[in-house]
């Protein structure tokens, strides 16, 4: 296999350090870039040669964007983190073939890597184009709230996209946003996330009880969860169990709801195990990783047109686990709803609802699309630089 080097740029974990680890460890010569500390990312798989860490440089600006997190000065300090990135990637990456750069902090780095290494462009894009993002947000909540997208954001995203070769991008739904805006279709690469399929294992079906619904992630209008609460509530005798942070929702009160605030990702399974169905009922975002867990502990999923559940249907050997319903209908939740946990608690045993497709989930997986995406575009880009002479 071609051997590429590659650079991922990034201010955290993200997926981009899975997607750092799993290409390493098919043959690239990777470098990743962010503001975690060589421990951080040794704990999560990648070899002290393939991290960089930014910290030593951007640590005050790193400090600020943790001190304001969910305060009113939270845009300041993500505004100073990126500012700060900005100015000091371009510096220290090292020449490489591919230049891979999260969205809203990447174009300096990569207008670099491509003039001074020749290299390919491509931005990670995790949810829906910046201005669709910011459309529905701002129907959802006041322009100047936290939770809001920023001009600021918008002008770092839309340089990112100007300056991509390619945009990888999660989910159908996403892509659909960007060619609503005229963008070309063959800058886009459409590639689901992965899963971690050792922490989360197949379960046992919930002992004898209340039908069950899942739901984790934050409480939220921008997950649907005023839409979810109504259609839950049309369901006579249904438990809900929820795991997450409470924003702009208020939270059921009833003896069939069941909150816990939001826990360790290595926690989460036996949250998984307590239910039937899991289900996401969001408004906006670009794939929910919660439902490849959901899946993978053998839970049916029912979500919306918007958290990239019917990408996930492409990868698993029976497409009827996911149903996918509009967003913002709740009486089209309510009824896919009932329907799956009707045919949830049929079953019995150990749920291993993915069978033979289950690696078709893993990070491996996710990297082995990517690195084809690569090196068939390195090929091209090759071939178009050196010409054939007949």
């Amino acid at each position: 296999m071609l051997s590429l080097r590659v650079a991922i740029l990034t201010s955290g974990r993200f997926h981009v350090c899975d997607l750092a680890r799993e290409l390493h460890l098919l043959g690239h010569k990777v470098v990743f870039y962010s503001c975690l500390p060589s421990r951080r990312t040794r704990q999560f798989g990648l070899p002290d040669r393939a991290a960089r860490s930014l910290l030593p440089w951007v640590a005050p600006a790193f400090l600020m964007m943790r001190r304001t997190q969910g305060t009113p000065l939270q845009h300041f300090g993500e505004r100073l983190l990126i500012e700060s990135i900005r100015r000091v990637a371009p510096r220290r990456i090292v020449a490489c073939d591919v230049f891979i750069g999260m969205s809203g902090m990447s174009c300096d780095a990569a207008a670099m890597a491509r003039e001074k290494f020749g290299a390919a462009v491509w931005i990670e894009r995790g949810s829906r184009h910046i201005l669709s993002q910011q459309r529905i947000l701002d129907e959802l909540e006041p322009a100047n709230s936290r939770s809001a997208v920023s001009d600021f954001a918008v002008k770092q995203e839309l340089a990112d996209y100007r300056v991509a070769d390619r945009i990888a991008i999660p989910a159908r739904h996403v892509e659909r946003s960007f060619l609503q805006r005229g963008f070309d279709p063959a800058k886009l690469f459409v590639n689901p996330y992965g899963v971690d399929l050792e922490m989360f294992l197949p379960t046992p079906t919930p002992p004898r009880g209340p039908p069950t619904l899942l739901m984790v992630g934050a409480w939220s209008k921008r997950k649907g969860c005023d839409v979810l609460a109504e259609a839950w509530q049309s369901l006579s005798g249904v438990h809900l169990i929820h795991v997450g942070k409470v924003f702009d929702v208020p939270l059921p009160v009833s003896a069939r709801f069941s909150h816990f605030t939001a826990v360790p990702q290595n926690r989460l399974s036996s949250f998984y195990a307590k239910g039937h169905v899991f289900v996401l009922a969001s408004r906006e975002e670009g794939l929910a990783t919660v439902q490849l867990q959901a899946l993978a502990c053998g839970l049916k999923l029912v979500c919306t047109d918007r958290t990239g559940g019917e990408d996930l249907k492409v990868l698993v050997a029976d497409p009827s686990i996911i149903t996918v319903v509009p967003h913002g209908d709740a009486a089209a939740l309510a009824e896919a709803l009932m329907v799956a946990l009707e045919q949830a608690r049929s079953g019995s045993g150990i749920r291993d609802s993915l069978g033979a497709s289950r690696q078709n989930l893993s990070w491996a997986a996710y990297a082995q699309r990517y690195s084809d995406a690569l090196i068939a575009e390195f090929s091209r880009s090759t071939r178009r630089a050196n010409p054939v002479v007949r």
